[in-house]
């Protein structure tokens, strides 16, 4: 591979249950030079421990194995590099698959296991030395949640997967490496980087980023997503890495969706915790970063510096947190908010000890009914009771106390769907460990051999953060309207924390969102959030401010009874709230949406 050229490294799949056609889609659609593929989210890897306690060896991600069997020939006939996590539990069971698939297809192919992630054992060392595992927002020590967790994870780097490909792998599975690092090590093996290239690194790592969640890097999960085209079948990303660690995002031509400024600013601000994106091979500079439309579908990301490597690397506890249950009613036509209280009445009655009888519950009405209603959809409102309790035997029979009030309560009762078993719910425990408490291994073959993680040594010279524009608060007369009408945004869950991101969508936008971007708006705009810390960060090069609101999803993804569990929808919430907006900018919309900031704002930076 000539290391002089870019690289072209696409991905196809953001999580695990993403389309199964998209590795094909993207093998046949255009040439590439690496395939890559991302499983392992926190909620992913609670689903990996219960698929390995019913089935040992079982813990990684079947629907890769079951791409692979449409396109390893394929990639290994045009050379196409492979690299995936979706190892997670059991990397080596994963190879054994993709070993036996080009075995049935009478070809060789050499699969290299990068694994060291499972940190079980040096986490319990730690602890019984006197280490409490402070969770890492709240401090609170591990202790006080009274479980031995199932598996504890290490969030590992790039380099075992670049000398895996050093050492002449077609594929390579990994366990538990963070979300960026399969596109890092790709890019490093390819331009043979050293562990102290940092802008280079970076730049890979903002790469990596952006096209680690596939489609939404192409219009998915897009505020403005009504002025795309193609949207009922978004094409997956690529992104065309130089040797300096820039690249160009990008899409097979004629593929749905679109890479533009807009859609690729998005992705940047999801899921981060503000600009210094730490990652075990690198600190990533987000606020260095500038993006330029180049042409069609062809975004540059430039200009992104590095900080060393930090001392520390997040490490994941899992740990059962008991079992949850729910049920709910469909309340129809008058009287919506008695009929949900007899409804609740009638069943806690049916309980011994009642709601006091569960570690946890939660009670969600949401409102759909109208007055006066011309169909049935506008007359119901829906009714969800959640239960949480260390109990599996009290947790499973929830449902049976509402079932027994069918013909016994309010006029109308009927449930959404039959009871359920319930779960088991996976408790997310971040914490950090030494960077040098663990090595990343790589078998391949009948080699095996350790890999020295990143230094972590400081820079030559402390990075600064861009200045943002110069406050106005004199925008002119305001006119009241959604937020969303000037504004995208995109959130998502870290842990127990939801991350929230805005962008203006012009220079003028900017300076306006920042001039009242402070925690009493949010608070203002996200009530549930009156209780929360707040961590304010922005891009300015993007045009972005964010937050991330600490403890709002409570325990993380798994535990959460909330409807919207994850976050995602927090950004199209806040879109939605009305807001006092300079006139001008509804008057005088920006002419260019999917436009890079301006050559004069760029010369200032």
């Amino acid at each position: 591979m000539n290391a002089s050229r870019p690289l072209r490294i696409a991905n196809c799949s953001g999580f695990f249950g993403d389309r199964l056609a998209a590795a094909r889609e993207i093998v046949d659609g255009g040439p590439i030079d690496v395939l890559t593929g991302d499983w392992l989210a926190e909620l992913t890897m609670g689903v990996l421990v219960k698929q390995r306690k019913r089935s040992p060896g079982a813990g990684f991600a079947r629907t890769f194995v079951r791409q692979l069997e449409d396109v390893l020939v394929t990639c290994l006939d045009q050379n196409i590099k492979i690299v995936s996590n979706a190892g997670g539990l059991d990397p080596h069971a994963c190879a054994e698959q993709i070993t036996r698939i080009a075995e049935s297809a009478g070809r060789t192919v050499r699969v290299a296991v990068v694994d060291g992630d499972d940190a079980t054992d040096a986490f319990a060392l730690a602890r019984r030395n006197g280490w409490d595992a402070p969770h890492l927002d709240s401090g609170q020590s591990f202790a006080d949640i009274d479980r031995e967790p199932d598996v504890v994870s290490a969030y590992l780097g790039a380099w075992g997967i670049k000398e895996a490909l050093d050492a002449g792998a077609d594929v390579v599975v990994t366990g538990r490496v963070t979300d960026a690092a399969i596109i890092v090590g790709p890019a490093a093996w390819h331009f043979g980087w050293s562990r102290t290239d940092w802008d280079a690194l970076a730049g890979a790592v903002t790469a990596g980023h952006v096209i680690e969640c596939g489609a939404q890097a192409t219009g998915g999960n897009f505020s403005f997503f009504s002025e795309l085209d193609g949207m009922a079948h978004i094409g997956f990303p690529i992104a065309e890495i130089a040797a300096d660690g820039s690249c160009v995002i990008t899409k097979h031509p004629g593929t749905g969706g679109a890479v533009t400024v807009e859609t690729v600013t998005a992705q940047l601000l999801y899921e981060i915790d503000g600009p210094r994106y730490a990652n075990p091979d690198v600190i990533t500079r987000l606020d260095t970063a500038r993006l330029t439309q180049l042409d069609t579908d062809r975004v540059q990301i430039s200009g992104v510096r590095g900080e060393a490597a930090p001392a520390t690397i997040k490490v994941g506890a899992l740990v059962s947190g008991g079992w949850r249950n729910e049920v709910t009613f469909v309340l129809t036509g008058a009287n919506i908010e008695a009929k949900a209280e007899l409804a609740q009445r009638a069943m806690w009655a049916n309980i011994a000890g009642g709601e006091d009888a569960f570690e946890k519950v939660t009670v969600r009405l949401l409102r759909a009914d109208k007055s006066d209603p011309a169909s049935m959809n506008e007359a119901v409102a829906l009714l969800t009771i959640s239960v949480t309790d260390a109990s599996p035997e009290k947790v499973r029979a929830f449902p049976r106390a509402a079932i027994e009030t069918g013909l016994a309560s309010y006029p109308g009762l009927y449930f959404t769907a039959p009871p359920a078993a319930g779960s088991e719910v996976t408790v997310f425990w971040p914490t950090l460990m030494p960077a040098d408490t663990f090595r990343q291994r790589v078998t391949l073959g009948d080699k095996q051999f350790n890999v020295l993680p990143a230094p972590t040594a400081p820079p030559a010279e402390a990075i600064e953060a861009p200045a943002g524009e110069e406050e106005v608060t004199a925008f002119g007369p305001t006119v009241r309207r959604p937020l969303g009408t000037v504004l995208g945004a995109r959130s998502g869950d870290k842990a127990g924390n939801a991350t929230l991101g805005l962008w203006a969508r012009d220079d003028q936008g900017h300076r306006w969102l920042r001039s009242w971007w402070t925690e009493d708006a949010i608070r203002a705009l996200i009530p549930e959030a009156a209780q929360c810390s707040l961590r304010m960060w922005e891009l300015p090069h993007l045009r972005a401010c964010g937050v991330t609101i600490v403890g709002l999803l409570g325990r993380g993804v798994a535990a959460n009874l909330n409807l919207d569990s994850q976050g995602k929808g927090l950004g199209e919430f806040v879109r939605a709230r009305h807001h006092d907006i300079p006139a001008v900018f509804i008057d005088n919309p920006p002419s260019a949406p999917h436009a890079a900031p301006s050559e004069d704002k760029r010369a200032s930076q």
